[in-house]
């Protein structure tokens, strides 16, 4: 099959294409856009279907809207009916049904694709599509999400003239998702229009505390609530606006070797790096309701259990070559211990974050009697 994408080098053109490459590697991908409007003939006669996502939102005068939306639609429309007559998807705005400049040229554009169809009988998606947000999407452009995430990463500041005005946002995954779905004639609709889901509400007050939360989780290392779809979609969107992925940790050391936290977690604990010197043996504590995940991932070493109350002692080898995982139950003095000539390191995850105020260890040694 043959595709054409109009706009291809636009926020949602670039994530169609490589959302396409990688679903159809057996279809031809053919782009258009502004640079290359003399093969749009061609480009038209050769599609099998056509997504139309070129247009004009940021004019430097509003007649423009008219010959960006309305009249270039019309143009490629008139192509298209002297080639295969295409099945086309349009992508329109919410705004369409407003009275303004831009508003009003989408709509005439979404009456032009009726026609069209209407006239070719081929089928037509018509997607009024709220905010769209996700990677690549440029800021200080048609994205306050694009904006917000750009500032924020920087610390710079934003505006928000209303903390309380509600946005409708939709993620560029599923925009993709629902374009490929029209695409197998799958398209979910709503009278004469299609529709991509799903859509999210937001307040910008709302908008600005969650992406501030995650500038500030590179200091308290806390992840993100991923449970919510939306949290977990703008997560993935800020961090494409990143100047700098690297960060550093806050190591404790000392003779024995350090400790590092990686990462904390709202409902699922923390994961930490422990380094063990040669000859060296840590823990000798238990906990109440506390449990904990060790994983050797170099060295060599031993984990040794004790139950509460008695004196049997079980031992389990760990090195680094073969990767096991040691559950630490409740009720058990533990302790790692290494037994080889280089650093034991263990990633080690607990299934609460550490309360100073309430740590659940109680320091006892490994072996009985012994101070």
């Amino acid at each position: 099959m043959n595709i054409l994408i109009t706009g291809a080098e636009g926020f949602v053109g670039k994530n169609l294409h490589q959302h396409l490459i990688n679903k159809r590697p057996n279809d031809i991908i053919m782009c258009c856009d502004k640079n290359t409007l003399e093969d749009l003939p061609e480009l038209c006669r050769r599609a099998d279907f056509v997504f139309h996502l070129a247009g004009v939102n940021r004019p430097t005068s509003e007649s423009e809207f008219e010959s960006g939306n309305r009249g270039f639609t019309e143009t490629l429309l008139s192509h298209c009916r002297s080639g295969k007559k295409p099945p086309l998807l349009f992508s329109s705005s919410y705004q369409a049904v407003l009275d303004n400049p831009y508003g009003k040229s989408k709509k005439a554009a979404e009456e032009a694709v009726f026609a069209y169809s209407n006239q070719t009988a081929s089928p037509v998606y018509v997607y009024r599509l709220p905010g769209i947000f996700g990677k690549w999407c440029r800021p200080d452009y048609n994205s306050v999400v694009a904006t917000f995430c750009h500032n924020v990463a920087r610390d710079l500041p934003i505006e928000i003239r209303d903390d309380n005005f509600e946005l409708k946002l939709i993620y560029i995954d599923d925009v993709c998702r629902a374009f490929a779905e029209a695409l197998d004639g799958r398209a979910a609709r709503e009278d004469d229009f299609s529709v991509a889901e799903p859509v999210y509400k937001i307040t910008l007050g709302a908008l600005a505390e969650t992406l501030r939360s995650f500038r500030q989780s590179r200091l308290s290392l806390q992840v993100p609530d991923l449970s919510d779809m939306l949290t977990r979609k703008l997560y993935s969107t800020y961090l494409s606006y990143l100047p700098d992925f690297s960060y550093r940790l806050l190591t404790h050391s000392d003779e024995r070797g350090s400790f590092t936290e990686f990462l904390k977690t709202h409902t699922s604990g923390q994961v930490s790096l422990n380094v063990t010197k040669p000859g060296i043996a840590k823990g000798n504590h238990w906990h109440h309701t506390k449990t904990e995940k060790f994983m050797v991932v170099s060295g060599q070493g031993v984990i040794r259990f004790r139950k509460i109350g008695e004196n049997e002692i079980k031992e389990y080898p760990v090195i680094g070559e073969a990767l096991q995982v040691v559950d630490i139950p409740p009720g058990y003095v533990h302790s790692i211990t290494n037994t080889g000539s280089s650093d034991l390191v263990t990633i080690m995850w607990a299934d609460e974050i550490f309360d100073p105020s309430n740590p659940d260890t109680i320091s006892e040694s490994i072996f009985p009697g012994e101070a």
